[in-house]
C-alpha cells in the first residue's frame, strides 16, 4: 500500500508541473496580447458635432491649435479656449528676460490658421495637469452658462481625458473629446518609438492614478 501511495504522489509531481508551465505561458501571453493591443485601447475619438467652444490643451504645440483650428473651420464651435501652462514667466521676467508661455504660441498658429483674435481666448487659471485642464474647462462652463466643448489633445490622451472629464466635470456638461490628425502616435506599433513607447507608459500611469481617485497629485 505504501509503495503505491509514493507511485502516485510521484505521478502526481510531472503533472503539477505541466499545468505550472501552461498557466505561466498564459499569462505571457495575455500580457503580450495587452502590450499589443494597448495603443489601440487608449485611443477613443468622438464624432464631431456642434458645441459651445473648441479647447486647446496644452502641450503637444503645434499639432493641437492646428487641429483646433481646423475643426473651427469646419464650424463647429464658435470660438478656441486655450488652457494655461504653469511656466517661468515670472522669474525670467525679473531677470529681464521676455518670456511667453505655449498658450502664447497656440494662439498665435490658431490665429495664423484662420481663427480670428477675437475668437480665441486663453483660459487664466494656471494648470499643471490635465485633471486641473477639466477642472478649468468645466468652470468656464458654468461661469458663462454653456455646456459643450470639443477638447484638441493627441491620440494616446483621449481616453484619459475621456476619463478625466467623467469624473471632474459637473453634470449637464458634454465633452467631444478628438485627437490631431497629424500626431505621430502609431497605436499598432508603439513600441517602435521612443516616444510612442513614453506616451503609453505616461498614459497608463496617468488612468492608473485617475481610477484610484488621483491620489499621485503634481508638485505645484
Amino acid at each position: 500500500m505504501n509503495a503505491y501511495s509514493n507511485i502516485a504522489v510521484d505521478g502526481r509531481k510531472p503533472r503539477r508541473w505541466r499545468w505550472a508551465l501552461v498557466a505561466v505561458a498564459c499569462v505571457i501571453l495575455l500580457l503580450v496580447l495587452a502590450l499589443l493591443f494597448v495603443g489601440r485601447w487608449l485611443v477613443v475619438e468622438d464624432p464631431l458635432a456642434k458645441a459651445d467652444a473648441l479647447v486647446v490643451l496644452s502641450g503637444r504645440m503645434p499639432e493641437r491649435a492646428q487641429e483646433a483650428a481646423k475643426i473651427y473651420a469646419q464650424g463647429y464651435a464658435p470660438e478656441v479656449w486655450i488652457t494655461k501652462s504653469t511656466s517661468p514667466e515670472a522669474e525670467l521676467r525679473s531677470m529681464g528676460i521676455d518670456f511667453h508661455g505655449e498658450e502664447y504660441f497656440s494662439a498665435q498658429v490658431t490665429e495664423h490658421d484662420g481663427v480670428p483674435a477675437n475668437s480665441v481666448k486663453i483660459l487664466d487659471t494656471l494648470i499643471v495637469n490635465t485633471a486641473d485642464e477639466m477642472r478649468v474647462i468645466s468652470d468656464e462652463l458654468e461661469r458663462r452658462k454653456l455646456s459643450r466643448v470639443i477638447i484638441v489633445t493627441t491620440k494616446a490622451h483621449t481616453r484619459r481625458v475621456h476619463v478625466l472629464w467623467r469624473r471632474i466635470a459637473r453634470p449637464g456638461q458634454t465633452a467631444i473629446v478628438r485627437a490631431a490628425e497629424t500626431d505621430s502616435f502609431d497605436p499598432g506599433r508603439w513600441w517602435a518609438s521612443t516616444s510612442g513607447a513614453l506616451d503609453v507608459v505616461r498614459e497608463v500611469l496617468g488612468l492608473f492614478n485617475a481610477w484610484v481617485g488621483l491620489p499621485v497629485q503634481p508638485a505645484r
